[in-house]
């Protein structure tokens, strides 16, 4: 039998190992190659892949060096920019378990509905880019690019991530207070038609230490 048929059929017994490994992992096998003995793989599918394109894997060997180039991942552009929500109601403590975990203003304000003075807020000026995650459970609730200026001492943005935030009249009805959905904690409030130039037309006046910045390369 000739050698480059014998290192052939080591490629093929290793390359089926490795698919065998891969599979029982909870991989897919999408592809096979018989000349570069290349596998494109993705997740089992599930409820969230109907929204969201799987991540790709790709594993192969070299003919020439009879080893692996190992495993390579490749994101979907849509995946890159995603952000993992919590469910609503999901984050719930007691009185005593937020105070342990908060500073006594955020509590002051996160847990008994308080406001901070205008002006005087860490992210009223604040425009960097990234995501505004709730400062008690950690919930993502605004993006960077849907905070504007709105010139009342607090910041604003014009619309929260889906899902993230209740709406709950006053008792008053004089105003609609919004809330981090996953724990319950007060933001502030929301109002609506003042005109200010955007895409829904509302203002999501929020207080400053209900909130926590991550920066968009962190």
């Amino acid at each position: 039998m000739k050698p480059e048929t014998l290192s052939h059929g080591r490629q093929q017994t290793k390359n089926l190992l490795c698919e065998e490994i891969l599979r029982k992992m909870g991989s897919n096998v999408l592809k096979l190659s018989p000349f570069s003995f290349s596998k494109a793989l993705v997740f089992p599918k599930s409820a969230s892949s109907k929204l969201l394109p799987p991540p790709q894997f790709s594993f192969s060997f070299s003919p020439k060096t009879n080893s692996a180039a190992g495993l390579r991942l490749s994101l979907p552009s849509s995946r890159r920019n995603f952000v993992a929500m919590a469910g609503a109601g999901s984050v719930r403590k007691s009185e005593e378990e937020w105070r342990a975990v908060l500073s006594p203003e955020q509590f002051r304000i996160l847990r008994q509905k308080g406001t901070e003075y205008p002006g005087t807020g860490e992210y009223d000026k604040f425009f960097e880019e990234g995501v505004y995650n709730c400062a008690g459970c950690g919930t993502p609730l605004y993006k960077s690019t849907t905070k504007f200026n709105s010139g009342c001492g607090w910041p604003a943005f014009y619309e929260g991530l889906p899902g993230a935030i209740n709406s709950t009249p006053d008792p008053d009805g004089m105003r609609t207070e919004i809330t981090c959905a996953a724990c319950g904690g007060h933001l502030g409030h929301v109002f609506k038609n003042e005109g200010f130039p955007t895409p829904t037309n509302e203002r999501h006046c929020v207080n400053s230490i209900s909130l926590k910045f991550l920066p968009a390369n962190s």
